[in-house]
């Protein structure tokens, strides 16, 4: 991310929403968004069955190695990346530029079907996103600790 963005509870249930509304339309196994970074934001599915942290972060490498080819082919990204497994399908995008949609998906499923619901939900995260990063940057919303003195700390550890 080019900048910093603050994520509220209500921004949360919202990206929540999208990954819970996307498993349903597509009949995923299970639906994560992660930022680039690898931290897992919020996942939606079949989460209990797969070590979440580990595949935040595999996923986020991988994007980061995807985007050297890319930059090493002249393309700016690949924004979009599919694993077919002889279980599981993987289903990975990036979602404007700053974070990482994956889907998993078996055989009750299939890459259309994926692909179309991906793109529907991929705007309403880009919509959720711009938000987030309109509130951080516009100069009358400061920081949640801009309001926090120094008189303040020293009365918390003094």
């Amino acid at each position: 991310m080019s900048s910093q963005m603050v994520m509220y509870d209500d921004e949360y249930r919202r990206i929540t929403q999208v990954c819970d509304k996307l498993s349903r339309e597509a009949n995923a196994r299970m639906v994560y968004v992660i930022d680039k970074n690898g931290q897992l934001i919020t996942a939606s599915g079949e989460t209990d069955k797969l070590d979440s942290t580990s595949l935040a972060s595999l996923v986020a490498g991988e994007i980061a190695a995807t985007g050297g080819l890319a930059k090493l082919m002249g393309e700016k990204e690949f924004s979009t990346l599919f694993h077919e497994g002889s279980r599981d399908n993987l289903h990975i995008s990036v979602v404007g530029s700053r974070v990482i949609l994956v889907v998993i998906f078996d055989n009750r499923s299939s890459l259309g079907l994926v692909r179309l619901r991906v793109k529907k939900s991929s705007e309403e995260l880009v919509q959720i996103l711009e938000g987030m990063l309109k509130r951080t940057q516009a100069p009358s919303q400061q920081s949640p600790f801009a309001e926090i003195t120094d008189e303040d700390i020293d009365k918390l550890f003094g």
